[in-house]
């Protein structure tokens, strides 16, 4: 056998070096390929960020990082710009977005957005279409959308649905309307398919939640469809997913519950296990096997976890450097990125 040495390689003008394009591959006795495809897709993911929220005696800045598949606690990420809980979050495999909230007692239009390879604050992105609070995220790999939200003092609740590209910076498009309007519903998302679940529907005591599931595709717009509906009222939980199956997280009218469904297939949600905690005022976010979520009752830093293609109660995974409720999270490898 020979060796081959080669300090550099250049075009036969000696002015620049080879330009590959297109898949490249490499066949050898070891059976040796070289990767395919964006390196934004390989290597570093599976990120996860708890971003905002609030405790007493105020709204926090704060957003703890997490690796998802690994048992521990928040690790320091950075600031929000603008300080604010109520909100939702989505994210690309590169770059995380927050959209509208509240920093008490305004509700706010704000997008936010930040690199998640890269430790920092977060940048200004644009405004949804309204100025609201309660929202709830989903994205694929190229769209982020946030539905529904309110607005204090009228305590109105919108149908609204709005989208952005999350590569660009700017002022979010209207995409179409909810079948239910409600307000801190659980989001999660399959790379065509977006789950709208649960939520508050109505300001007016006891406060209800609902068991609707509605769906949208993402890369059109329109108005949601029905999918089903949850085993139990479902509000103030949270949701993930992988690429194929959707996971609903407590809330404060369904005690410990945890329901998933299919999210290609369309019909009721199914038992999985259940809570550590209530699951209740938290988030959510996932890698391909591993989904992470939060129980914010009181105000508590606890970080559970559950393996997504299994069925089982959610163990202990770590807990948020700083106690609080109402944050948002995202994750670099979440079910919408395929």
């Amino acid at each position: 056998m020979s060796d081959i040495k080669v300090n550099n390689i250049q075009s036969l003008s000696g002015t620049n070096g080879p330009e590959i394009s297109g898949t490249v591959e490499m066949n050898s006795n070891g059976a040796m390929a070289l990767p395919r495809g964006d390196t934004a897709y390989r290597g570093s993911r599976g990120t996860g960020i708890f971003a905002g929220g609030r405790t007493s005696p105020g709204l926090k800045e704060r957003m703890d990082k997490f690796t998802i598949s690994t048992l521990g606690n928040g690790l320091d990420f950075g600031n929000l710009t603008t300080v604010t809980s109520e909100f939702g979050g989505c994210a690309s495999s590169t770059r995380g977005i927050f959209m509208g909230g509240e920093t008490f007692p305004t509700n706010i239009n704000t997008i936010q957005y930040l690199t998640i390879s890269q430790l920092g604050n977060t940048f200004d992105f644009g405004d949804l279409t309204l100025t609201r609070r309660g929202t709830s995220c989903l994205s694929n790999n190229i769209r982020g959308i946030c539905t529904g939200g309110s607005i204090a003092p009228t305590l109105t609740i919108f149908d609204t649905i709005d989208y952005v590209t999350i590569a660009t910076t700017g002022n979010a498009s209207s995409f179409g309307s909810l079948v239910d309007t409600s307000v801190y519903s659980s989001n999660c998302a399959s790379s065509t398919r977006g789950i709208i679940a649960g939520g508050v529907p109505a300001y007016s005591s006891p406060y209800p939640g609902t068991n609707v599931i509605q769906y949208l595709t993402i890369a059109t717009t329109g108005d949601a469809q029905d999918f089903g509906n949850l085993s139990t009222l479902h509000k103030e939980g949270s949701s993930a997913s992988s690429s194929t199956r959707g996971l609903f997280f407590g809330g404060s009218t369904s005690g410990n519950v945890i329901d998933y469904i299919t999210i290609a297939s369309l019909g009721d949600a199914i038992d999985f296990g259940d809570c550590v905690n209530g699951c209740v005022l938290g988030s959510a976010c996932s890698s391909p096997t591993r989904a992470i979520f939060s129980d914010m009752t009181n105000d508590s830093d606890s970080i559970s976890y559950v393996t997504i293609n299994t069925l089982g109660n959610a163990q202990d995974f770590g807990d948020l450097d700083l106690a609080r409720n109402q944050t948002a999270a995202c994750s670099d490898s979440h079910g919408g990125l395929g």
